[in-house]
């Protein structure tokens, strides 16, 4: 490691964005214009063929009977949480760290969420505290597969047999990470994923999906996106339009394709992240469960300095994010729940020390190298 950082001099400015597509992008840009133009040419943009051959293709990859395309993955949180039968008043257990939309879809349907601490060395929710939350309220847990590493899923799935509830995975930032060999995405009665541009299998715009191995789930999301109805212009029920569009299937079909081969690239770059930033500071890197796996949506460390950090990284042309500079609990939208600093300590700290560092496609070797001796340069 201190070998590397020789050949990166001391007053040598590479500028590293915290998220770039340009390379993840032009692997498959004539494919996606090729993609484009079949749209386009067909003049059947809304639940056409694209749609149905995504969905069957997603099915493939995720392990599961039925893929819905929705609109986006706060969109399918909702669409899930409401066909597995939530309603008003039930309670919904839920991380106390996650992003916002975790919580907003329980809102949605006038029920509450519960939050349960993560586990501080995974930040994943705390399996072992979740069965102190369960009141006769309870109708769901929701975990959330977050920043790419598989919730440990068999003991989640043996908490809701035991108290016949219903589980919706968030699996918005982890698709094809796995527990025990089974893919998240799969495990739960249904479940929700998004395709935000962003994400490891991001669309061109808003996207998202269900995943469930119920027919009767499936065929209730199917109807539920699309107005309430299965025939046109006859509605069994008051539904929504929250569809997935043929262009962003087409889209996504295409980098279906590649990725798994862009995930090996991801986990290949946190390798390089794990060995030049060991031992460095106060730094606390990613940990990883027993017979979880992590796909490193985001590569997330800690650190008591963690501002000074982010503000000496910027200097030196390093882009950074804060997944989440403030847990729900805190924010201004959730004040009616009565919550205060202190309320959920675990989330609250991890929102204090946490920095995601950049993590790409198409980053190098020489880019780790030149963040880890910056972060390195800093603490000494």
């Amino acid at each position: 490691m201190l070998k590397y950082f020789l050949y990166v001099k001391s007053d040598f400015l590479m500028i590293i964005p915290f998220l770039n597509l340009t390379s993840l992008h032009q692997q498959v840009k004539q494919e996606i214009q090729i993609a484009f133009e079949k749209v386009y040419d067909s003049n059947w943009y809304i639940l056409g063929d694209q749609l149905s051959s995504f969905e069957q293709f997603y099915c493939e990859f995720n392990q599961v009977k039925y893929t819905i395309g929705v609109s986006n993955g706060l969109d399918a949180l909702y669409l899930a949480l409401k066909i597995a039968g939530v309603q008003r008043g039930d309670e919904v257990i839920v991380p106390s760290n996650t992003y916002i939309a975790t919580w907003l879809a329980v809102s949605y349907l006038d029920a509450i969420p519960v939050p349960v601490e993560p586990n501080i060395e995974t930040y994943n929710l705390d399996s072992a505290k979740i069965e102190a939350a369960i009141s006769a309220k309870t109708k769901a847990i929701m975990p959330v597969h977050l920043y790419g590493q598989a919730c440990e899923m068999d003991k989640i799935m043996a908490l809701a047999n035991k108290y016949n509830l219903k589980v919706i995975e968030d699996n918005a930032q982890a698709q094809g990470a796995s527990f025990n060999g089974k893919i998240t995405g799969s495990f739960g009665d249904i479940n929700a994923t998004s395709f935000y541009p962003g994400k490891n299998l991001g669309a061109l715009g808003d996207a998202g999906a269900i995943t469930t191995d119920s027919e009767e789930y499936a065929l209730r999301a199917r109807r539920l996106r699309n107005y309430g109805s299965e025939k046109k212009y006859y509605n069994e029920e008051i539904g929504h339009n929250m569809r997935l569009d043929e262009l962003q299937a087409a889209f996504l079909t295409v980098k279906l394709k590649r990725l798994k081969e862009w995930t090996a690239s991801r986990q290949q770059v946190a390798k390089w992240y794990n060995q030049y930033l060991k031992q460095i500071g106060d730094l606390v890197l990613p940990v990883v469960a027993d017979h979880a796996t992590h796909v490193y949506h985001l590569y997330v460390i800690r650190t008591n300095q963690r501002n000074a950090l982010q503000q000496y990284l910027q200097g030196k042309g390093i882009g950074t994010l804060i997944h989440y500079p403030v847990p729900p609990h805190l924010q201004k939208a959730y004040q009616h729940m009565g919550y205060e600093s202190g309320s959920f300590p675990i989330a609250e700290v991890l929102a204090d020390t946490m920095l995601s560092l950049p993590l790409w496609v198409g980053m190098e070797e020489q880019h780790v190298a030149y963040i880890a001796k910056s972060i390195n340069d800093f603490f000494e």
